[in-house]
C-alpha cells in the first residue's frame, strides 16, 4: 500500500497494457515481441512489465546497462537487450545477468572478441539516423565473417527507422538495410528487427523481419490501431485564494486577473515533472476544463476556478492520451517526454 501524503499521484492502467498488447498481436504477426521497457517503462513504472509478458512479450529492451541489472533483478528469466553500449570493464555484469549486448561498431567488435566471453549480441546497423550502427557494407561483412571465430553469439539483427511518417526515407533506410545485410543470410539469424511503433503500423511487414520493438504503442498511442489509455496524472486543490485585479500571482507577478477570480493551489510543480510551460494548458476538475495560470512552481501551480470548485477537489493534470496529445502539442514536443518526465517523486498507483 502507498501512502498519498499529498494526494498527487499517476494512476497505471496494467489490464489496458494488456489490452493493447493483446490487440497488436491480433492484427500484427511476429515470431518475437520485444517490449521496449527504458526510462521505467516510458514512466509508468517496472510493474507495467508484468502485463507485457502476460501478453505474450518474449523479448525485453532497455537502453542501458543499469536499467538492465533493475529489470533482471525483477525478471530473472526473459531475455533482456541492452539498446546502448557496454563498456568493456561491465561486460561480465552483462554475462553474469544474462543480459543481451548491442555490437555498434567494427571497431567495439574488434574490442570484445577475444575476450573469450559467451555473450549474446545484436548487431546494430546505422541506416540513416547517425546515431549508433555500423553504416559501412565492409564493416559489416568483416563482423559477420568472423564472429563465427569467437565465442559470441550473434542472435539478432537491428535497425531503427527515425521518421516512419516518409516513405521516401523509410524506403532508402530499408534499401540500405537490405544492401548492408547483402552478403548475411537473414533466415538463419534468429532475430531480425526493424519496425518498431509507428513504423509497426504504417508498412507492411518486410521481409526476414520476425521481430518488432514495441514501445509507445503498448501505452495506446497510435493513429492506425484502436487502443486504450494507460497512463493518467492526479492532484488536488489544496488552497483557493480570492484574488482581485490589483494583485498578482504567483513567481514574478506574471499572472495578473481580469477581474476578480477565484485561484486555485495545486499541490504539483516542475519537480514532478509539470514544467513551467505548462503554463496555460488545461487541466480537468469534475469534468470541466480548467487552465493553469502564472508560473508553476518548483512543487505547486496555480489554476483559475469558478464558484464550483472547493478545497480537495480532484485535479487531472493528464487526463488519457488525447490530453497528453494535446498537451505534448502545447509544449511543442511529443508524448514520450510527457510521460517520462514525470519524476520518481510521483507514487505510481496501479490499477487492474
Amino acid at each position: 500500500m502507498i501512502n498519498l501524503y499529498r494526494n498527487t499521484y499517476a494512476k497505471i492502467n496494467l489490464s489496458n497494457i494488456y489490452d493493447n498488447i493483446i490487440a497488436i498481436k491480433n492484427k500484427y504477426d511476429y515470431k518475437y515481441y520485444m517490449a521496449v521497457v527504458k526510462a521505467n517503462c516510458y514512466g509508468h513504472g517496472l510493474k507495467a512489465i508484468e502485463p507485457m509478458i502476460k501478453a505474450g512479450c518474449n523479448y525485453l529492451a532497455v537502453a542501458t546497462l543499469d536499467e538492465a541489472i533493475k529489470v533482471r533483478e525483477l525478471y530473472p528469466n526473459i531475455p533482456i537487450l541492452c539498446l546502448g553500449i557496454v563498456y568493456l570493464k561491465d561486460l561480465e555484469v552483462c554475462l553474469n545477468n544474462n543480459i543481451t549486448i548491442t555490437l555498434n561498431s567494427k571497431d567495439y567488435f574488434n574490442s570484445i572478441k577475444d575476450l573469450n566471453l559467451p555473450l549474446r549480441v545484436h548487431l546494430k546497423l546505422n541506416t540513416g539516423m547517425n546515431r549508433l550502427g555500423i553504416k559501412d557494407k565492409d564493416d559489416v561483412d568483416y563482423v559477420i565473417s568472423n564472429i563465427n571465430n569467437t565465442n559470441l553469439i550473434l542472435e539478432g539483427i537491428y535497425t531503427h527507422i527515425y521518421d516512419p511518417s516518409n516513405e521516401i526515407d523509410t524506403k532508402y533506410q530499408l534499401d540500405k538495410f537490405y544492401n548492408l545485410c547483402q552478403n548475411v543470410d537473414l533466415s538463419k539469424i534468429k532475430m531480425v528487427h526493424v519496425a518498431a511503433s509507428e513504423t509497426l503500423t504504417n508498412y507492411p511487414k518486410f521481409n526476414f523481419i520476425n521481430c518488432v520493438r514495441l514501445g509507445i504503442i503498448m501505452y495506446g498511442f497510435s493513429s492506425k490501431i484502436k487502443l486504450k489509455p494507460t497512463f493518467s496524472l492526479y492532484s488536488n486543490i489544496i488552497q483557493i485564494n480570492d484574488v482581485s485585479n490589483s494583485e498578482k500571482v504567483g513567481y514574478n507577478g506574471l499572472y495578473i486577473p481580469a477581474d476578480n477570480e477565484k485561484i486555485g493551489v495545486v499541490q504539483i510543480g516542475y519537480a514532478d515533472g509539470i514544467l513551467r510551460a505548462y503554463k496555460d494548458n488545461n487541466v480537468f476538475i469534475n469534468d470541466k476544463e480548467f487552465k493553469i495560470v502564472g508560473n508553476v512552481c518548483m512543487d505547486m501551480l496555480f489554476v483559475k476556478l469558478d464558484d464550483t470548485i472547493k478545497v480537495n477537489d480532484e485535479v487531472v493534470l493528464l487526463k488519457d492520451t488525447d490530453h497528453i496529445n494535446s498537451t505534448a502539442k502545447h509544449l511543442n514536443t511529443i508524448p514520450y517526454e510527457i510521460m517520462c518526465s514525470i519524476s520518481n517523486r510521483v507514487p505510481r498507483i496501479y490499477i487492474d
